[in-house]
């Protein structure tokens, strides 16, 4: 069986803006703290010279991210970044230029900082499978070493990508805060693409994406989540006993097939809730419920609301 492109399928399913909102320039000592994001967004930091400590005091656990990394914080878990020297950071400043972009700056005279942070809004209610398939955090690194200074001179997609965006946040180019926005958006496909792809990809989706013995499975569920799978056409599709394909698969996910099938159906429901002219009845049908009442109670089950209260809401915007 040929592979699917599981990723486009997913991001097909769910809406994604990206919004940059501060290009900070700063001299150690520097330290910045984010708050909890709400359900709907997810913090990025790309950084474009330098290098910083990324602390996550829920988890206790601290990261060095250097000239080309990108870390995404897929819960919006509060963090804090900093220079590492554990003194007392100088206090900022911020200006904005005339299209809105936030320029924060500090007169420290330590080694250079140069990072782009902002976040991506998530349209509800898929919110909720970025929270349970992806991790605390995705780190790529778009250069290899740490030799490079800047991005400036990447040969790689993902490095010359974000080099783009590092010059259109320059503040002095028409149309430039327009263009890394849209650039952003992009941003977040090509970071879990390359994620996935990695030798270590993150535990979740991205690690089962990355599974060759279990690729198989996703892209068929993503290809055709309407079709009635069980567990022995999905491991006759890995070439696996089922026995062996349902342990490989929760120790790779955290969860079974039957659970990230059904998240899958669920969010191509909620989009389909939102059409005026499709029913409750054909929206069950089309993601492969016959019974309705089977389909209200799960749906209700995953999403908090019923499908009724669902279109309604979706309808009046909220």
């Amino acid at each position: 069986m040929s592979q699917v492109d599981w990723l486009s399928h997913l991001l097909q399913m769910i809406t994604i803006t990206g919004r940059l909102e501060v290009r900070c320039a700063y001299g150690a000592p520097w330290r910045v703290a984010w708050p909890q994001a709400s359900a709907q967004e997810v913090p990025y930091h790309v950084v474009l010279k330098g290098r910083a400590i990324i602390e996550d005091p829920e988890t206790d656990t601290a990261r060095e991210l250097v000239a080309g990394d990108v870390v995404l914080l897929p819960h919006g878990s509060a963090h804090v970044l900093h220079d590492g020297s554990g003194h007392a950071p100088r206090p900022t400043c911020e200006r904005r230029d005339s299209a809105g972009l936030m320029f924060s700056e500090n007169d420290g005279q330590g080694e250079r900082l140069d990072m782009l942070c902002g976040r991506f809004l998530i349209g509800p209610p898929h919110d909720r499978l970025i929270r349970n398939y992806l991790p605390t955090n995705v780190v790529v690194r778009t250069l290899e070493g740490h030799g490079e200074k800047d991005v400036g001179s990447a040969p790689n997609h993902l490095a010359s990508f974000v080099g783009m965006m590092r010059e259109e946040s320059t503040g002095d180019k028409v149309g430039g805060y327009a263009i890394v926005n849209a650039l952003s958006s992009a941003l977040f496909t090509l970071v879990l693409r390359e994620a996935s792809e990695s030798e270590e990809a993150p535990a979740g989706l991205l690690a089962l994406a990355g599974n060759p013995r279990l690729a198989p499975a996703i892209s068929a569920m993503f290809a055709d989540p309407a079709r009635p799978w069980n567990l022995p056409e999905l491991a006759d599709l890995c070439s696996m006993s089922r026995a062996t394909f349902m342990r490989h698969f929760q120790d790779t996910l955290g969860c079974s097939a039957v659970d990230l099938l059904t998240d899958i159906r669920m969010s191509l429901a909620a989009n389909e809730l939102k059409k005026p002219m499709m029913t409750t009845e054909a929206v069950a049908e089309s993601v492969g419920y016959q019974s309705v009442s089977s389909f209200r109670r799960v749906f209700t089950e995953r999403m908090g609301v019923t499908p009724g209260q669902w279109r309604r809401l979706a309808r009046n915007g909220q």
